[in-house]
């Protein structure tokens, strides 16, 4: 099988740790991305750095995509992503920007772009659930990512999940399949799922 990706995208909420973790009971080539992460905030996930090495990093051409968020700095790293395909392994990468989805299809592998979509109460509920302490934080994350999606309709998707219609679990199904089969991806019409 080609070496492949998959991008799971969407607001907070959406389910893109339980996804995960889904995929991660299908079969153990599912491995979750880390991203570096330098600044305050949650630890678990992240490989923890400084502004410094992910400047450094930046320089020398080893991040694929870079931003901030929450008070800190993130980046996914080149070397991190090669590690992780010649380990035989199938990198998940969380994203919350379509321009990182963009930057990192240029490494070469084949990539599941994988929209998971909630509405915002489904969101609010979640994060009071799971003991977010900044939900007005994470709602407002949520509306720059549904601008974001509006800003970019023409993006193509492997595929779009409502994961308040689908259980995790049919979810992470879905996504193994797409993998397996090489789906590409595609435009869909995404206006009346974030409208």
């Amino acid at each position: 099988m080609t070496a492949s990706g998959i991008v799971l995208y969407g607001p907070p909420g959406s389910g893109k740790d339980t996804v995960t973790a889904e995929l991660a009971k299908l079969g153990d080539e599912f491995a979750l991305f880390q991203r570096l992460k330098a600044g305050p905030g949650r630890t678990a996930g992240y490989r923890l750095t400084t502004v410094e090495h992910i400047e450094e990093l930046s320089r020398t051409g080893e991040v694929l995509y870079r931003n901030a968020r929450y008070g800190a700095e993130y980046a996914i790293d080149r070397p991190e992503v090669a590690r992780l395909v010649r380990s035989g392994l199938t990198p998940v990468l969380h994203m919350g920007q379509v321009v990182g989805v963009n930057a990192v299809g240029n490494f070469p592998i084949n990539w599941v772009k994988v929209l998971l979509w909630c509405p915002e109460e489904v969101t609010r509920e979640r994060c009071h659930g799971r003991g977010d302490r900044d939900v007005d934080a994470r709602l407002k994350v949520w509306h720059e990512t549904r601008q974001d999606l509006l800003d970019h309709a023409a993006e193509p998707w492997s595929l779009v999940i409502r994961t308040d219609q689908v259980s995790p679990s049919q979810a992470a199904q879905t996504i193994s399949e797409a993998r397996v089969a090489g789906t590409t991806a595609e435009v869909r019409d995404i206006r009346g799922l974030v409208e």
